[in-house]
């Protein structure tokens, strides 16, 4: 066995009852115990309940009654993710000491595919907050260089896939939660389309952009992990009533055929990215046109016009959560958190009104544009990451970033790495697809990541350990 076997893999070895779920799940444990006080990823192990799951999981491969590829995989779940009987923090002193007593959607269907829980990882304050060093709990750390940022909020998640403590694990994504940290981090990481995956039991930060999605170290593996997670909830007022694709059924057949779009201006205009983000797509669009994709260039309205009123939503909204807290224990919060959140009390009603019927514009104007598309390109973070301790309190209204258009479109979007940079720190790139076409974003995704070489390479903190 590799000693960093993907979920696919393991999958395979576990069916054909040559991998033990409790060896596998040892293993990262171990992992866990030896890198994890450097990185900071878990907020809490549980080691107990992540061996009598491998235990469960072993049983059923013995008498050949597995449920499925996900079976004996341990994952993490994003500490926003209610967890029935297991602390759920958003690592806030506000919810340091909370239990829930049921488990979110996502965690319960992970749970029904036999997957084995290893228990909560980092974010930033309730998605937002971070990287905040004034919690309970610090932040997690990039494990290609600790000293660096694995963005955020789902900073555990990043940091625990990259060095192999889980196999895969639990986002959210409101303008970027999922792609930023997948991108820093060097993992791949799927924002689906609005509405595929179910909301309930993840405390909200904003509801008409919050997003539920997989991070894992592979595109292969991001689609088993939402293939176990979508599906519609009529306890979701967002979620969509249709049936879910077969996220793996095209995944083999390679970019011949398929017609790309590329947003040049948002990574070489709007925000211009670093030489080795740059250069990654450029090689990667070389290769999608070696197996016989169409590539042309697309024009939309400038980055910021889809910043500017995804940032008015998303702070409007999460004030609206967060007021009464904010009201009564404001000091309670992370100094991040509440400085960023203090913003939406002086919001008006006219500019969130206003910010709204933007958003329809742009989301029309996105749909003109991939109208004879498959899937557009774009950068998904603009550089490699940045130390821990130089991340600006107000980034997200400085220079706009490459995920909230997205969110504010609500299409799938996809991050997944593109190469190694200045400190052989990973860059990404973004493909993103039409409202549910996430079977074609994972073709693409796929095509590309089995072209190059760069699933072979880990944080050199982790390969310490194997060998």
């Amino acid at each position: 066995m590799a000693s960093f076997p993907t979920i696919a893999e393991a999958a395979r070895l576990i069916a054909a009852k040559q991998l033990s779920p409790v060896e596998l799940t040892r293993g990262c444990l171990d992992r866990v115990k030896k890198l994890d006080p450097t990185l900071h990823s878990f907020l809490l192990v549980t080691e107990d309940r992540a061996m009598a799951d491998a235990k469960a999981a072993e049983a059923r491969m013995m008498s050949s009654t597995l449920k499925g590829p996900l079976d004996g995989i341990p994952i993490g779940h994003k500490d926003i993710y209610n967890t029935a009987g297991i602390r759920t923090t958003a690592h806030s002193k506000l919810l340091e000491h909370n239990v829930p007593t049921e488990d979110s959607v996502v965690v319960s269907k992970w749970a029904q595919a036999g997957s084995v829980l290893m228990g909560k990882l980092a974010t930033h304050e309730f998605a937002i907050g971070g990287p905040s060093f004034d919690l309970p709990w610090p932040p997690a750390r990039n494990p290609w260089n600790p000293d660096h940022f694995t963005a955020g909020s789902s900073s555990g998640t990043g940091a625990a896939v990259a060095a192999g403590l889980v196999l895969g694990g639990t986002g959210s994504d409101t303008g970027g939660s999922i792609r930023g940290p997948a991108a820093l981090c060097g993992i791949a990481g799927i924002k689906p389309t609005y509405g595929l995956s179910s909301r309930r039991g993840v405390l909200p930060l904003s509801q008409t952009l919050d997003h539920t999605g997989p991070m894992a170290w592979t595109v292969q593996d991001c689609a088993l992990l939402l293939q176990a997670m979508a599906g519609h909830d009529p306890f979701d007022p967002a979620s969509a009533n249709r049936p879910v694709a077969n996220f793996t059924a095209d995944l083999d057949k390679g970019a011949k055929g398929l017609r790309i779009g590329v947003i040049r201006h948002f990574h070489e205009v709007d925000h211009p990215v670093s030489a080795a983000t740059k250069q990654g797509i450029e090689d990667a669009l070389d290769i999608f046109a070696a197996q016989g994709a169409e590539i042309r260039d697309v024009t939309v309205s400038p980055m910021m016009d889809y910043n500017a009123p995804g940032w008015v939503i998303l702070t409007a909204e999460a004030y609206a959560v967060h007021e009464p807290w904010l009201k009564e224990r404001f000091n309670d919060y992370g100094e991040l958190m509440r400085d960023r959140l203090a913003f939406g009390a002086l919001l008006k009603a006219s500019e969130y009104v206003q910010a709204l019927r933007r958003r329809r514009v742009l989301c029309l104007e996105m749909q003109a544009a991939m109208a004879d598309l498959d899937i557009l390109i774009t950068a998904s973070a603009p550089a490699e990451a940045p130390k821990i301790n130089e991340v600006p309190k107000w980034a997200m209204f400085e220079k706009p970033n490459f995920t909230m258009p997205f969110n504010l479109t609500g299409l799938p979007a996809l991050s997944l790495c593109s190469g190694y940079g200045v400190g052989g720190l990973p860059v990404s790139m973004q493909i993103i697809g039409k409202p549910f076409a996430e079977a074609t974003v994972f073709q693409a995704g796929h095509a590309y990541e089995t072209a190059t070489t760069w699933r072979s390479k880990r944080p050199a903190m982790s390969t310490a350990l194997a060998t």
